[in-house]
């Protein structure tokens, strides 16, 4: 049943893994592999059906099945850290298993990643579900522009977005693309994936850092997810969007770092 999730690994001492989001691999996590290593062992996957990671045959693409085939790649016990769909994922499984993980971080991610509108207690913000519609519609006709485009639009704010897509894309491009049905399945999980309910059973440490600029997970996520999440800690990045380990690495680790060393076994 399990293909293969292929990994890199660099570092010795308490394991540490991070989940790359949605249309990516793990060269995303590049800019802060020499810092994180310093720290413990650092594993960096590239998810199942992403990158050099085959998604199983005969095995449907869906959230539960993500999971499970990530966390049969874990190792015993680790800090967990995911980005974007990658923090929906980490969440999960913290949530299913917390006795794996010392802790978990979730970077630029969110519950449940459409906005709604209505009354105030129903009021949830995040990407206008349109967005996502138009990219599931796109990604059959022309699925790498539609890819780009999601990166574009993760970059948005950022002081140097320019810079930013065009080393996303080199990392991207780097390592074979998902399939677009593998993509596709992406878009649906984040489109329907609602872990809201569920946040105040968390039990693991937890740390949420966000990108104050970010376009696809606005700062307001982060106010909302204290109430269910009051002892967890929040880090907003001033000057970053939906990714920032690139934007700004050095602000990043310098609030992950000792994060990590507080829940160290």
């Amino acid at each position: 049943m399990v293909a293969s999730v292929w990994r890199a690994v660099r570092g010795t001492g308490t394991d540490i893994v991070v989940l790359h989001g949605w249309g990516l691999n793990a060269n995303i996590w590049t800019p802060i592999v020499a810092p994180l290593a310093q720290v413990g062992t650092l594993h960096r996957f590239d998810l199942p059906g992403y990158g050099e990671s085959a998604w199983p045959e005969d095995m449907p693409l869906n959230f539960d099945n993500l999971c499970e085939l990530t966390l049969a790649a874990l190792p015993e016990r680790c800090h967990l850290i995911g980005w974007s769909l990658g923090g929906l994922v980490a969440t999960e499984l913290a949530l299913r298993y917390p006795e794996r993980f010392y802790s978990l971080t979730t970077v630029a991610s969110s519950p449940y990643f459409p906005s709604q509108s209505g009354p105030a207690e129903n009021d949830w913000p995040g990407i206008e579900p349109h967005v996502l519609n138009t990219f599931a519609k796109q990604l059959s006709k022309d699925f790498k522009r539609t890819v780009e485009r999601f990166l574009a639009l993760q970059s948005l704010g950022s002081p140097h977005a320019r810079e930013d897509v065009k080393q996303i894309k080199e990392w991207l491009f780097a390592k074979p693309m998902a399939s677009v049905e593998v993509l596709d399945a992406g878009l649906d999980m984040l489109a329907s994936v609602d872990l809201r309910s569920r946040l105040p059973e968390l039990k693991v440490p937890c740390l949420r850092m966000y990108g104050k600029l970010d376009a696809l997970v606005p700062k307001t996520v982060a106010e909302r997810v204290s109430e269910w999440l009051p002892e967890s800690e929040c880090y907003v990045a001033p000057k970053c969007s939906h990714a920032p380990f690139i934007s700004d690495p050095e602000g990043f680790i310098s609030h992950l770092v000792p994060f990590l060393q507080r829940h160290m076994p």
